[in-house]
């Protein structure tokens, strides 16, 4: 039996954190094991064997209102843009009770439950997902068409549920975001890693590293993941800011700033 508190990407987890964790596993789908590399580890990348002219170039846009009235609520609204391919969107729940879902929505094929794990924390989430044809995000960005047509009837019937009271009209986009993403399985490790690299303006870019697993296997994963990248001198330390969370709290004061 592996002990969580022994591994590194765990380690920062109280035992009651730790505890509530594995009693949520039950009900999910899937798990994301994710590490954010510090900019004076970086350098230490080069030994996964990555080709940055393999990545995939993304484009990603939230929506929420200046104040982030959306964000304090639990739920995130994202649309995506991804070199040679459809748009995507998701409205996603955050922290999420898979257990208090509509049974329509549990039965949904566009919905995705998945437990988020970090150092020092987890959160499980339920989004559901949406796919429309490539240039409909920019259509909807430039004000061209209406914000809640991008997103389908399930999607806006999701948002209607956990919504506080904000219309599609009182939302305003916070982004874009460019995104490289590498997607492949390194040399002596035997899970996909992807490799996102988020680029804010005047910023270093955050990278972070992920796998997925079964909740059956996240002790198992976790510490392999972290024994291996531990020898290519990476650590999971400094802060382990969800992506999201710092793309809304960078962009929001500057949209209330513009005025915009």
């Amino acid at each position: 039996m592996v002990d969580a508190k022994q591994i590194p990407a765990l380690a920062a987890m109280t035992r009651d954190q730790l505890l509530d964790m594995m009693s949520e596993l039950s009900g999910v789908r899937s798990v994301e094991l994710k590490l954010n590399v510090p900019a004076d580890q970086r350098m230490s990348l080069q030994a996964l064997g990555i080709d940055p002219l393999e990545a995939k170039i993304r484009q990603v846009t939230f929506f929420d209102t200046p104040d982030l009235t959306l964000y304090k609520h639990g739920l995130v609204v994202r649309a995506r843009r991804t070199q040679n391919a459809d748009d995507d969107t998701v409205v996603k729940v955050r922290p999420a009770k898979p257990s208090e879902l509509p049974p329509k929505v549990l039965a949904s094929k566009n919905l995705k439950i998945e437990m988020d794990v970090t150092r020092s924390s987890y959160v499980v989430s339920a989004s559901l997902k949406g796919s429309r044809s490539a240039g409909a995000v920019l259509k909807a960005t430039a004000g061209d068409r209406p914000l809640a047509d991008l997103f389908t009837k399930e999607q806006r019937s999701f948002y209607a549920k956990h919504s506080p009271d904000v219309g599609w009209d009182h939302l305003v986009p916070l982004g874009p975001i460019f995104i490289l993403l590498l997607k492949f399985v390194p040399a002596g490790f035997s899970r996909r890693i992807t490799v996102e690299q988020w680029h804010y303006p005047g910023e270093v870019p955050l990278v972070e590293l992920s796998t997925k697993t079964t909740p059956g296997n996240v002790l198992e994963v976790a510490a392999e993941g972290a024994a291996y990248l531990r020898g290519l001198g990476l650590e999971p330390t400094g802060e382990q800011a969800p992506k999201t969370r710092k793309a809304l709290e960078f962009f929001a004061p500057r949209r209330k700033k513009s005025g915009r």
